[in-house]
């Protein structure tokens, strides 16, 4: 492990975030914890970051010689917001850059594809993350786990197709190695579960699980954009349905041993998953 010097956690009470930034802490790593309100981090030093407000750029990239960055949610072009922020990171003394993306997403493709593209032009050293869907979805506080509590229904456009769902343990496990190895990666980083699982499969598993009666609703792409697009905006409604659309076509049916090679163990199963964070239900018949 390298003498890493001081980390900018972007988003670091948010999913995989708040992981990282708990377990560079852990390792006795130097840390700022950035958010929107500069939360209290335990073992970090809290930052108020917005990406939308470059008043607070400068006083969290002080001292700083890496970074972990969660793109802005919900923004369809975030390459407008993230890059003139990465120049000026350069420019501060910031050189490596770790970079949370999507496996649904390629280098060069939309929405944070564009920062993946050109990430290597900026940092000598670099990674992009670019995990699986998030085991976390179904527990947190992601429309689906929403659902699932509110009305035992889970609603996709994805059809009989598959996703080796990761826990977001596993992505910040692989988020600080890509931080604190001696050297960087380099390269971007595919992370997936241990086996690809349908929604079908995930009612089913949370069902016996919980003992709640949990199922897969199944939508058609356009019904899904609609129903998206009352609360986010039409065209990123339209990208999110649009990545339901290609899991139903196959696009997110595969395992990769990245996480195995990079942390020494196996990736945990959703079974693992469902047992330590979400609570045994009583069966509500009036739930379906």
């Amino acid at each position: 492990m390298s003498t890493a010097g001081t980390m900018l956690v972007i988003g670091a009470t948010g999913t995989t975030g708040s992981r990282t930034t708990a377990r560079l802490a852990a390792a006795g790593h130097r840390v700022k914890a950035a958010s929107r309100r500069a939360a209290p981090v335990a073992g970090a030093e809290p930052v108020a970051f917005d990406w939308h407000d470059p008043a607070t750029h400068a006083a969290a990239l002080d001292g700083v010689d890496r970074v972990y960055l969660i793109p802005p949610l919900g923004d369809s072009d975030p390459a407008a917001t993230m890059l003139p922020f990465l120049r000026k990171a350069r420019d501060a003394g910031v050189h490596r850059a770790v970079l949370l993306s999507s496996s649904a997403i390629p280098e060069g493709g939309p929405a944070v594809g564009a920062v993946h593209q050109a990430l290597p032009g900026l940092f000598g050293q670099w990674a992009v993350l670019r995990p699986s869907w998030f085991m976390q979805n179904f527990t947190g506080a992601h429309a689906h786990a929403r659902s699932i509590r509110d009305e035992g229904i889970i609603r996709t456009a994805t059809g009989s197709g598959r996703v080796a769902f990761v826990d977001a343990e596993d992505i910040a496990a692989v988020a600080v190695r890509a931080l604190t190895d001696e050297q960087a990666p380099n390269t971007d980083l595919v992370l997936t579960g241990p086996e690809a699982l349908s929604h079908d499969d995930i009612a089913a598993l949370i069902t016996e699980v919980t003992g709640r009666p949990v199922a897969h609703h199944h939508l058609s792409y356009e019904q899904m954009r609609d129903r998206l697009a009352q609360q986010l905006s039409a065209e990123f409604a339209a990208m999110l349905a649009g990545m339901d659309r290609a899991i139903a076509e196959g696009a997110e049916d595969r395992v990769t041993e990245t996480v195995q090679r990079l942390t020494g163990r196996p990736p945990g199963t959703f079974r693992a998953l469902l047992e330590r964070e979400m609570p045994v239900l009583p069966s509500d018949p009036a739930v379906r």
